[in-house]
């Protein structure tokens, strides 16, 4: 089939939207609302109270529709305060599940709005909202899901829950292979603890059947990725389970163009920027969620003083406290932020020449469209696995140093400075970056006309809505 021209379609096509409350999956979505409405979509998308500024600013200038939806959080869990509708906010991580759980409260309200919208073409939900494909099927809609991961990840912890590697004998953090993928081997430690051993009846083992069996018995699953990025792993999701189809509509992150900073005055962080030299600053961020200690702030600290590189380190958590003088010590080489910044922005200049990043998928996308090698230092969720990806099989990185080589290990100062110089200075570090440098080339032709990334929209559109 040929890319069908925008104008062949027309606004009768509906397609409504629903991103969990985080911003690493909303921010996916909203970027995704781009791309339908410039095949002349209409687009609602759904949120809440607390979320819609941030949804209505992203979309400023668009004709899509935003419907707000109210939530509260009402668990048996005192620890979470009254008012909170986002994961950023919660005060430990060590809440999503419950935080989770409760969005269920909102189901009666998004069923009061889908009786007045006009109709719906297809739903693409985010797969922690689980209760939506209840709803979708109530009003005879297709429901798409979307988790914001790779296939790799999705692939590669089918294959280890097939063969029990997560429930096997084996000590945490050995490592098994995959019969699938021999080449590929993962230990229980990639699996977040709360996930492998989850008691049945309990609220995380609950979260994780509801999510997970919706998602199953959705229509099909929209991907941030394209086909050039990992071809074995989405062909392995198509043919392996027929009747759950996937699209890989990405990078999604470049439905924006990236442009110099606008405003009436250039962030202090990019005037810094500007001053160095190309491929020269180590952009460090570990994204809004990640939960780090003060001791393991300090040995980051420390060892990226002891590097001599350049960086600019964005900290985003308050509560975050670095070294006494430290600011001070690596004044004009180092730089913290602690204001929002635009990482894709930064990515994408010619000044940075590496990435320590926690490897969120969005992260690792946005880095690979960048072609910005990684130090990867992975937290939290299926980042372990994207951190395996990235340094193994699409050798654009390098794995952080622990302490005691375990996967969920500390990391010391000495490990820290040490792969830091090697991404930024080092052989390994030259091979690395002419590998993203590659991707990012085969990023940016997936989503232009024709590509494969384009192609899948345009069959997606065609499946669901047909040809007018």
């Amino acid at each position: 089939m040929g890319s069908i021209p925008s104008e062949e379609f027309n606004s009768s096509f509906h397609a409504l939207l629903f991103p969990f409350m985080s911003k690493g999956h909303t921010i996916p979505l909203l970027h995704f609302a781009r791309l339908l409405l410039r095949r002349n979509f209409s687009v609602t998308l759904f949120t809440t109270t607390a979320n819609r500024p941030f949804i209505a600013d992203s979309l400023s200038g668009t004709a899509a529709s935003i419907v707000t939806l109210p939530f509260t959080v009402s668990t048996t869990n005192n620890d979470i305060p009254p008012g909170i509708e986002s994961t950023d906010k919660l005060p430990s991580m060590s809440l999503f599940f419950e935080f989770a759980m409760a969005t269920a409260s909102i189901q009666p309200h998004f069923e009061q709005a889908l009786e007045t919208l006009p109709r719906v073409s297809f739903m693409v939900t985010d797969g922690f909202l689980w209760w939506t494909l209840q709803s979708a099927n109530k009003f005879h809609i297709p429901r798409l899901v979307f988790f914001g991961m790779s296939c790799y990840s999705v692939s590669v912890f089918r294959e280890a829950e097939m063969q029990g590697i997560f429930r096997g004998p084996q000590p945490d953090d050995e490592l098994v292979e995959l019969t699938r993928f021999p080449w590929i081997k993962i230990c229980k430690e990639d699996l977040e603890p709360s996930s492998r051993n989850a008691e049945p009846g309990s609220i995380p083992y609950e979260f994780n059947v509801k999510s997970v069996g919706a998602s199953v018995n959705s229509y099909g699953t929209v991907v941030n990725s394209f086909y050039e990025l990992e071809p074995l792993f989405v062909d392995y999701l198509k043919t392996t389970n027929t009747s759950h189809k996937y699209w890989c509509v990405g990078p999604l992150c470049l439905a924006d163009d990236v442009g110099s900073f606008s405003g009436t005055k250039e962030p202090k962080w990019m005037t810094w920027l500007h001053q160095k030299k190309k491929c020269s600053v180590l952009y460090v961020a570990f994204g809004s969620q990640a939960e780090i200690s003060n001791e393991e702030l300090e040995e980051i600290a420390m060892g990226l003083e002891e590097s001599m590189v350049s960086f600019l380190w964005v900290i985003r958590k308050k509560d975050w406290v670095l070294p006494k003088g430290f600011e001070e010590r690596v004044e004009g080489r180092g730089m913290a932020v602690r204001e929002w910044v635009d990482q894709r922005e930064i990515l994408n200049d010619e000044r940075v020449g590496g990435y320590v990043s926690h490897c969120g998928w969005n992260s690792v996308v946005e880095s690979v469209c960048g072609g910005v090698p990684m130090v990867a230092w992975p937290m939290m969720a299926e980042q372990h696995v994207n951190a395996r990806m990235v340094e193994e099989e699409l050798k654009v990185g390098i794995r952080m140093e622990t302490c005691d080589g375990k996967v969920r290990g500390s990391v010391k100062r000495e490990g820290v400075s040490k792969c830091v110089k090697e991404l930024m200075e080092g052989e390994r570090g030259i091979q690395l970056r002419q590998n993203v440098k590659v991707l990012a080339r085969l990023a940016r032709m997936a989503v232009q006309e024709g590509g494969s990334s384009w192609s899948a929209l345009d069959h997606l559109i065609h499946e669901l809505c047909g040809k007018k």
